[in-house]
């Protein structure tokens, strides 16, 4: 089987990697496409390097239009020489929707797979209805979104969310990643997890900086951990140097994308609470049931435009399986160190308030999946019975 298949983030590249391995294992697959680390380990030779595409923002997007418009091409280009059996974008709309309507123009029998349901429950509804036009088939990491797909028009599987298979890190592990770095595991530790883009970085990062200054004020020994992703690790280090509390980076090189992911998981589970950019993250971390603070800023226009069209009142995940919210948010002008300090370090103190969001984590993996079949193969198993329909 051919299968074109395309990645835009280091998410959905994630997803890609359990995808393309749960393909192979029910058969010969030849890929071709756009992916980073995971799914090139499982046999893509990226057309060109996914990084050109993790762009988040309308103003961050407006000054790399002309080069997404050459590698929209340049990919289009690229699936119709290929031929290929099926087409799987995998999130990232705004490119792979793009090429997949492109592509299937010129192809209007080419089967469309899309992994990741927009979160049309969330913002902007007539997404379905607008991707219906392209997609045959979708991918569901939520087990509430099949309806509002099948609804537009296109089927629909729930296949789980790969956070839930996650492995869980023994205790033999959290002793070594804590002795490996020089933390102590009987002091408070503060995960800060600014984002793995450069412009998250650099917009969140000196937010985070003085949001620990009341933990580190109140409470006392508390210990700063940051996991760097690879492309923004020298950034990371800059913002770091002249911070008052020592910070211990979790640096990634010399492992592979699957060590370096694990390895975060050990640092996850190793906290007391975490700092994080609202994000796929914070399903991470409640797979590791580490209590959180989630932020989020964005420029001007992002945020007008994403606050019109809203229609639920938060943004995280945990808050919306287990319609409850427990997790704190501080999203767009609440986005303040001011606002967010005396919370983490309220939650750093409060033991009732960590144990009501490690119910909530819980609660929240296991309706992901948790306990089932691997997610990467469900979506296999998906495509292909798709497929045969």
């Amino acid at each position: 089987m051919k299968v074109f298949i395309l990645a835009g983030e280091p998410s959905g590249d994630k997803l890609g990697g359990a995808l393309m391995a749960g393909l192979s294992s029910l058969g010969t697959v030849e890929y071709q496409g756009v992916g980073g680390a995971n799914m090139q380990a499982q046999g893509l030779a990226s057309l060109f390097d996914m990084s050109d595409l993790s762009v988040m923002g309308l103003l961050e997007v407006l000054p790399k239009v002309p080069k997404l418009l050459r590698r929209v091409k340049q990919t289009v280009a690229a699936a119709k020489a290929f031929a290929p059996d099926v087409l799987i974008t995998i999130d990232s709309p705004d490119f792979c929707l793009r090429v997949a309507s492109k592509v299937k123009e010129a192809n209007p029998n080419l089967k469309v797979v899309h992994y990741v349901a927009p979160s049309v429950w969330a913002w902007r509804p007539e997404r379905a209805e607008k991707m219906a036009k392209t997609v045959d088939h979708v991918l569901a990491l939520l087990p509430f979104e099949p309806p509002y797909m099948e609804k537009a028009g296109m089927s629909c599987d729930f296949v789980g969310h790969p956070v839930a298979a996650e492995p869980e890190p023994s205790e033999a592990e959290l002793d070594a990643l804590a002795e490996e770095l020089g933390l102590r595991r009987d002091r408070p530790i503060i995960c800060l997890l600014p984002g793995s883009r450069k412009g998250e970085v650099a917009r969140m990062g000196p937010i985070y900086r003085w949001s620990i200054g009341p933990s580190a004020r109140d409470v006392a020994g508390v210990q700063i951990l940051m996991p760097a992703a690879g492309a923004v690790l020298e950034q990371v280090k800059d913002l770091v140097e002249d911070w008052a509390l020592r910070t211990y980076i979790l640096d990634p090189t010399g492992f592979s994308a699957e060590e370096a992911e694990h390895r975060k998981r050990i640092a996850f589970r190793l906290s007391t609470v975490a700092l994080a950019t609202s994000g796929t993250v914070a399903l991470e971390l409640a797979a590791a049931e580490c209590p959180m603070v989630v932020a989020y800023k964005a420029n001007y226009l992002t945020t007008r435009m994403v606050k019109k069209m809203a229609l639920i009142d938060t943004a995280n995940l945990i808050n919306i399986v287990t319609d409850t919210r427990v997790i704190p948010e501080f999203l767009f002008e609440n986005c303040t160190a001011e606002q967010i300090g005396p919370v983490l370090a309220n939650l750093l103190s409060d033991d009732a308030a960590r144990a009501a969001q490690r119910d909530a984590c819980v609660q929240t993996i296991d309706a992901l999946g948790r306990g089932g079949e691997d997610p990467g193969l469900r979506a296999a198993k998906s495509v292909m019975a798709f497929l045969v329909r």
